[in-house]
């Protein structure tokens, strides 16, 4: 999947799964859908797969059809077929995807950990739901209150792979000081988020590490907000799914598989992880700031 003439796995893994999943919602089983497809079962498995790097749209409309897969579902899916052509997959969320597919979602989901870097927000998975809230007020002032509750229940909904009893994904974050001296929303929400984040830093799963001022730029670089998604290793006679970095933009999202660019970032993560606070004196932080917004 990683040729020269080969693009990125990224649409075709999100491809493969929406693929399974509306035919699993139609009720088919491969054999059927793929007699219906007029195509090989183990055609049509090397697509829910991601192993099929040139997939047909022709194809896509068809089994969207047949699925009963939503218009705007269905154009998004034809658009992963298209994109996944591209070396570096740039995601405009305006221009390719509808607002109830996102990429990121699909693959944060499928992650087995995740190591992060985030220099001035709280990151989403361990945001509090006021701290959400006031964040997509600012964000979406014009949103209905529907709207906006939708939004803050995709987050919920998010936070459960970290927060569930069985095999709750491995979270390792690194935050910068600033994040947590930005005020959103009232200083009690701030107060509350911030002892969330201590609070939920003791659970196994999940590392929350401090960067102050003090530690300057770890690596001599100024590091945007970045994600490293692990996908772990999977059962045998099963297709392995490369570490991907996501890189989160104000109009797009850019997602990375090249070794040396996930190479990099591990790098990175491993220098800003070593500059910061260690997980006790992250926590200690964290409390005394929430008590001085707060008492």
């Amino acid at each position: 999947m990683h040729d020269a003439d080969v693009g990125s796995t990224v649409p075709l893994r999100q491809l493969g799964r929406l693929m399974l999943e509306w035919r699993n919602r139609a009720g088919l089983s491969q054999a059927r859908a793929a007699v219906l497809l007029e195509m090989g079962a183990t055609s049509l498995a090397r697509i829910e797969k991601a192993e099929n790097s040139r997939i047909r749209t022709s194809v896509i409309k068809e089994a969207c059809g047949i699925y009963g897969v939503p218009a705007d579902v269905a154009e998004g899916m034809i658009g992963l077929a298209q994109q996944a052509k591209v070396k570096s997959w740039w995601h405009s969320y305006s221009d390719l995807m509808p607002k109830n597919l996102d990429v990121y979602v699909g693959l944060e989901a499928a992650a087995v950990g995740i190591a992060s870097y985030q220099p001035d927000l709280i990151p989403g998975l361990l945001q509090t739901e006021q701290y959400d809230r006031a964040l997509l007020r600012q964000r979406w002032p014009d949103d209905s209150e529907e709207e906006r509750d939708r939004r803050a229940q995709i987050k919920r909904h998010r936070q459960t792979t970290i927060l569930r009893r069985t095999r709750p994904m491995d979270l390792d974050i690194v935050i910068g000081q600033a994040a947590l001296q930005r005020i959103v929303g009232e200083p009690k929400t701030m107060a509350n988020q911030l002892r969330y984040l201590a609070d939920t830093s003791t659970r196994e799963n999940i590392s929350v590490r401090i960067l102050p001022f003090e530690a300057g730029f770890p690596g001599g670089l100024s590091m945007l907000p970045f994600v490293i998604l692990d996908f772990g290793t999977p059962p045998r006679g099963e297709p392995t799914e490369p570490p991907v970095v996501y890189l989160e933009g104000a109009v797009g999202s850019m997602y990375l598989e090249d070794g040396n660019d996930v190479r990099f970032y591990h790098h990175a993560h491993e220098d800003i992880h070593q500059a910061a606070l260690d997980e006790v004196a992250s926590r200690n932080l964290l409390r005394r700031l929430a008590r001085e917004l707060a008492p």
